[in-house]
């Protein structure tokens, strides 16, 4: 059996925030590593708020509002937890240049870097979607 490679040209940015949209709508739940990497916490996703950096037409900026909702398992802080309180989560998507990811959309990693410019619009965009309450 011979496999064959294809390669893939990558979406815009455009085409993936409309997919991404589609796929938050049906996985509302999300699960989350605890801290203490012993347990998981799950969210409830409500709303969320994409946007594409202005300088780079490879990464996509959001805003999510998750209200908590359960445990499981043994976690770090479990004092501080309290179901239906609501948190804000800022990340990015990025278009891979390294290994597998290279050529994909994937999640960014680290902590995002955000044009000053950018922030803004997007607390404001945030705000007029109300995923900022």
């Amino acid at each position: 059996m011979t496999t064959q490679k294809t390669k893939t040209k990558t979406n815009s940015a455009e085409d993936f925030i409309k997919r991404k949209n589609e796929y938050f709508k049906k996985n509302s739940v999300i699960k989350v590593k605890d801290i203490g990497r012993k347990g998981v916490r799950f969210f409830f996703r409500e709303a969320w708020t994409f946007m594409l950096q202005s300088n780079l037409n490879e990464k996509v900026l959001f805003i999510e509002r998750l209200r908590k909702e359960g445990l499981e398992g043994k976690i770090a802080r479990r004092y501080q937890w309290k179901k239906g309180d609501i948190e804000y989560r800022i990340g990015y998507y990025i278009v891979g240049r390294i290994g597998r990811a290279k050529g994909r959309w994937v999640w960014g990693q680290f902590c995002p870097l955000i044009p000053a410019e950018d922030l803004k619009k997007l607390l404001e965009k945030a705000k007029k979607e109300k995923t900022i309450t």
